[in-house]
């Protein structure tokens, strides 16, 4: 029986997302688990939104993001972020020629295709700042002079949330910026002594071949744009970022627990992703569980408590937990 949410011109995407069983699977040579962090990646690639990756040390983030970047033909820079970071070494910066007496422009790590920025809340607010701008305008200033970022271009940015010595917060208008904030756990007992196995070895063989190219990515993003989201399911995205806004209008008892909802850019991130979860599903279409399923990797870093909440030990993942509860679903 087909869904009321079906386009009527839907067709089976599972050819085109092909590509992207293949990245997984050469991912999981290497990393043992973090499924999750696996398919929000890919919802990156397919988006083109930045993933804020936090876990505690030691989860495999760096080789899932390192992963990903070999297993399709492109360009990939880590970055390690630490206190004295400039933001020359991130963008670049002029270098003086003394023998014909000018600047030239040396381009820095940040001119690349996949960015790996290596617990990014150990850099300074200057260094921020200047990922901020490449990040949201896929451009680099430098000396006055704008230069675009290659497509893809997608940040992938690692923070550790146990350790807050010589770090700096990151701030919400960069926090925005992620179209998703992915909390990675840890692996279950069996994918523990599958990782102890694996590599517990003194030269461990982890290879990943490249299966994809930037075009196909850019060409599975074209067909992710096409994707049909039905105006019922429109309104229920609204509906869950608004509630963020003003819980009593959706009868949710969330008052004095939000200090400041979602913005509009969280619509928009969470439209994005149901669409390319769609696309990864083989659909031409969205359904409400397109939505609720990442909903809350959307929507938990866009939303900001209050000492209230805190006091009653609520986190933003609760609250956004109880509003998709809370708003009836189409």
């Amino acid at each position: 029986m087909p869904s009321s949410f079906e386009s009527p011109t839907d067709v089976d995407l599972s050819h085109q997302s092909e590509p992207f069983r293949r990245i997984a699977t050469e991912i999981s040579n290497v990393l043992v688990g973090q499924s999750k962090l696996v398919h929000r990646m890919l919802i990156g690639l397919l988006t083109g939104g930045h993933l804020l990756i936090e876990g505690v040390p030691g989860l495999a983030k760096t080789t899932a993001v390192a992963s990903l970047a070999k297993s399709i033909r492109t360009d990939f820079q880590r970055l390690q972020f630490t206190p004295d970071l400039l933001p020359a070494d991130l963008i670049g910066t002029q270098v003086y020629r003394p023998q014909d007496q000018s600047f030239v422009v040396q381009k820095g790590p940040i001119f690349s295709n996949l960015i790996l920025a290596d617990e990014i809340n150990r850099a300074p607010a200057k260094v921020q700042s200047a990922l901020l701008e490449a990040m949201q305008e896929r451009q680099v200033t430098i000396g006055g002079e704008t230069f675009p970022l290659e497509e893809p271009f997608l940040v992938m940015a690692t923070q550790n949330p146990v350790e807050q010595e010589g770090t700096y917060a990151l701030p919400e208008a960069q926090t925005d910026r992620f179209l998703l904030k992915v909390i990675v756990d840890y692996p279950d007992r069996d994918e523990e002594l599958q990782i102890l196995r694996r590599m517990s070895k003194t030269a461990p063989k982890l290879n990943v071949t490249p299966v994809t190219t930037p075009q196909e990515i850019m060409l599975a993003r074209s067909q992710v744009d096409s994707i049909h989201i039905d105006p019922k399911i429109e309104g229920y995205i609204v509906d869950l970022v608004m509630a963020t806004r003003r819980p009593a209008a959706y009868g949710l008892a969330l008052d004095g627990l939000i200090q400041f909802g979602a913005s509009p850019r969280a619509s928009i991130s969470l439209a994005l992703a149901a669409k390319a979860n769609a696309f990864l599903n083989g659909r031409g279409y969205v359904l409400p569980e397109d939505v609720q399923e990442l909903a809350l990797d959307v929507m938990r870093h866009r939303v900001a408590i209050t000492y209230e909440a805190e006091a009653e030990e609520r986190t933003s993942e609760s609250i956004v937990a109880d509003i998709l509860r809370g708003v009836s679903v189409p």
